[in-house]
């Protein structure tokens, strides 16, 4: 008998079948939650949240406290601006989905 196993990827956002999704982290009053999200609609998190992660300081694991993973801590949430600046400095970014980590710190940096 021959089995066949099917893994179907679905962002918990939008209940869409994606093959990108990945799946997130989020500490909030050391509750730690996972998410699992399509680029797009990570990209719409890390705007919601920009405000309060630019405001925010960020904090390393330790004694009896939930530190939020790298992957949940947004830098810039304007994905759009950077989109913008790293095509005219030479990086090589797609349309869509989640901006790569080393655009957004070059962004950062850049625009500080």
């Amino acid at each position: 008998m021959a089995q066949k196993i099917v893994t179907i990827y679905t962002d918990d956002l939008t209940g869409e079948e994606t093959t990108e999704a990945a799946t997130h982290q989020i500490v909030i009053d050391g509750v730690a939650y996972e998410i699992d999200l399509a680029p797009e609609s990570y990209d719409k998190f890390l705007e919601a949240i920009a405000p309060f992660t630019k405001a925010g300081r960020r904090v390393r694991a330790g004694k009896g406290k939930a530190a939020a993973p790298a992957k949940s801590a947004g830098g810039s949430g304007d994905t759009a601006a950077i989109r913008a600046w790293a095509k005219e400095n030479g990086h090589h970014v797609n349309d869509r989905g989640r901006v790569p980590a080393e655009i957004r710190e070059a962004y950062e940096k850049a625009t500080k």
